[in-house]
């Protein structure tokens, strides 16, 4: 598989690392506390035959610029910062796709600067805490799954991590977010490796607990595609049944055989349904 291209783009906020793939209109891909290398990203993978992908390290994350308060980690100021890198860059307009958390930094950047946006594609998200009202969520303390999954976050966090142990406990994570966890190594076949910034996770975390932009949701004027596997357990499926009926102009894809990774479970559907998407914006 084809490396991506590093390049530093030096924006007034400071500077960010970005990794690019592909040709055709620009399409901007980040996840909130992930830090990328030159091996790239499954998700930003899904979009490079058919757009020009930036793939962004955050601040803090990789070589971007570091944090010099606390809250420059926040998701409004992380919108600040794709802004910036959109503005060097010298586009009128991109795309935006996130994934998770990248998903709801997508809902910020929408409510924001929707006139900046072509298309918005928010997979797997929410809009509001996810956790605490819902059982089903991986992440809520009534879930049979959340001590585990609490424990490997924690040791993903770890830098002294060996390649070996940081692959096996990132894959067993991976696996309690898949519907058929047995086809966890036919999904993830490619070499690509990644971290999480354990600072950007840590502020995530926090800030988390009291995050609601449902009422705002309205203000977002950018075509919105919002996919989501039918058994999420990151951010289950009525999130996104709630986003889509607060955002004006959006669309709902449901993958009935998908947990919280439907570009991979069912990757040639994903695809499509994103293809028709942008043919019919176009």
């Amino acid at each position: 598989m084809k490396s991506w291209n590093q390049m530093l783009v030096s924006t007034e906020r400071g500077t960010f690392e970005i990794f690019t793939k592909g040709e055709g209109e620009p399409i901007c891909v980040t996840h909130h506390y992930s830090e990328f290398n030159e091996t790239g990203d499954y998700f930003a993978e899904t979009f490079t035959k058919t757009h020009k992908v930036y793939l962004v390290n955050l601040r803090e994350a990789g070589n971007s610029v570091k944090a010099i308060e606390p809250y420059q980690l926040s998701m409004l100021e992380t919108i600040f910062d794709l802004e910036a890198i959109r503005e060097t860059l010298g586009y009128e307009k991109w795309g935006f796709a996130g994934h998770s958390t990248g998903g709801m930094l997508g809902v910020i950047y929408g409510i924001f600067y929707s006139s900046n946006l072509k298309f918005n594609v928010i997979v797997g998200a929410a809009a509001r805490e996810y956790s605490t009202f819902s059982s089903d969520c991986i992440y809520n303390k009534n879930h049979p799954k959340y001590k585990r999954m609490q424990e490997l976050m924690e040791v993903l966090k770890r830098s002294d991590l060996s390649l070996e142990e940081r692959n096996k406990l990132s894959g067993e994570r991976t696996k309690l977010s898949l519907h058929n966890p047995e086809r966890y190594d036919e999904f993830f076949n490619l070499n690509i490796r990644k971290k999480i910034s354990a600072s950007r996770l840590n502020f995530f975390s926090r800030e988390i607990q009291i995050f609601d932009v449902t009422k705002k949701l309205t203000l977002i004027s950018t075509p919105t595609l919002i996919m989501c596997g039918k058994y999420d357990v990151q951010c289950p499926l009525p999130y996104s049944l709630e986003m889509n009926e607060l955002i004006p102009d959006s669309k709902l894809v449901v993958f009935n055989n998908s947990n919280h990774y439907p570009f991979l479970e069912e990757s040639y559907l994903f695809k499509k349904e994103f293809n028709n998407y942008i043919n019919e914006l176009s």
